[in-house]
């Protein structure tokens, strides 16, 4: 990059800080683009609602793994250790997802493929995985959607191919080793692309309804007092009559906001809450990057924004 356009870049950082002066965090959002061959994307914001690339909108960090080699529905968390840790889909078919952990969101550690799903000889896939932190047992729960052939048979939850998937969960403390794969959530619905947040002593589960007839294609909730739960059954859908999916959630300012991708649309779109049962549409109000799927929302410092800020201008 020349130096007018560092320099550009540099003005457009001071700015960016100096309108966050009041509050202590910046906004990311990882996502992919198109089919996921690229990798990992990055977009900031300080409010939450508007939101620019990272890095020109190229990719931090391209798939190695699996066959299809994909980096889709990248999840990003921060760990009380302060190392940012990220899991994806790498595969249509893949009976395991992706890992890698960085410290600056820039270098990355050597990409690997945890087997959830190993000993499930029907299992036909491993899609949108997550991390929650779980602060009572200081471990990290990774939860995902998979479809095991001969379960789950019923013709009206199913959703397109004859897929029906349910939540299924592993537990661990150091991404080395990991406890037994088991069923997360299962209320009789078609349910893929779970997010859980915690909600004062409780946790709350937004997920999408993959039912095709009648097509659901919504996002609902579901609450347990546990992280594993038990669940509650599914909500009414909260996010209109659009077909979404990849919901990721943050509070700001007091209002919940779910981010969801508009997939038929083409883009994002978001509903907003003071209490997490009366939702407001205000896509009108969220702007992303063009081209912006399924991804997750976190914070970081102004000073870890610093420094990835000036990273990435030593990149350019």
């Amino acid at each position: 990059m020349n130096i007018n356009k560092t320099f550009l870049l540099a003005i457009i950082l001071v700015c960016f800080l100096s309108s966050c002066k009041s509050q202590d965090d910046v906004y990311l959002f990882s996502y992919f683009k198109d089919n996921g061959t690229d990798g990992l994307h990055l977009a900031y914001s300080n409010d939450g609602y508007q939101w620019q690339a990272l890095k020109g909108d190229s990719s931090f960090l391209r798939p190695k793994i699996s066959s299809d080699k994909l980096m889709r529905d990248p999840c990003i968390i921060k760990g009380p250790d302060g190392i940012f840790r990220m899991v994806w889909t790498v595969s249509w078919t893949t009976k395991g997802i992706g890992y890698s952990s960085s410290k600056d969101l820039v270098n990355w550690s050597e990409q690997k493929l945890i087997p959830v799903m190993e000993n499930e000889d029907n299992v036909r896939n491993c899609w949108a995985p997550e991390i929650t932190y779980d602060k009572n047992n200081k471990e990290y729960v990774i939860y995902w959607a998979s479809t095991i052939r001969g379960r789950f048979l019923s013709k009206k939850q199913m959703s397109e191919d004859d897929y029906n998937h349910r939540i299924y969960y592993v537990k661990t403390k150091d991404f080395n080793t990991f406890t037994e794969t088991k069923l997360l959530y299962d209320k009789g619905i078609n349910a893929i692309d779970a997010t859980i947040f915690p909600l004062g002593n409780k946790y709350v589960m937004f997920m999408k309804d993959e039912a095709l007839s009648p097509p659901e294609k919504n996002i609902k909730i579901a609450y347990s007092n546990n992280l594993i739960g038990p669940y509650t059954n599914a909500s009414k859908p909260i996010t209109g009559n659009y077909w979404a999916e990849g919901p990721t959630v943050i509070k700001i300012d007091g209002k919940w906001i779910v981010y969801f991708d508009k997939y038929k649309n083409g883009k994002y779109g978001a509903v907003e809450s003071n209490d997490m049962k009366n939702w407001k549409d205000i896509s009108d109000k969220v702007s992303f990057p063009q081209g912006t799927r399924h991804g997750s929302v976190f914070r970081i410092s102004k000073d870890e924004f610093k420094v990835l800020s000036i990273k990435l201008l030593g990149i350019f």
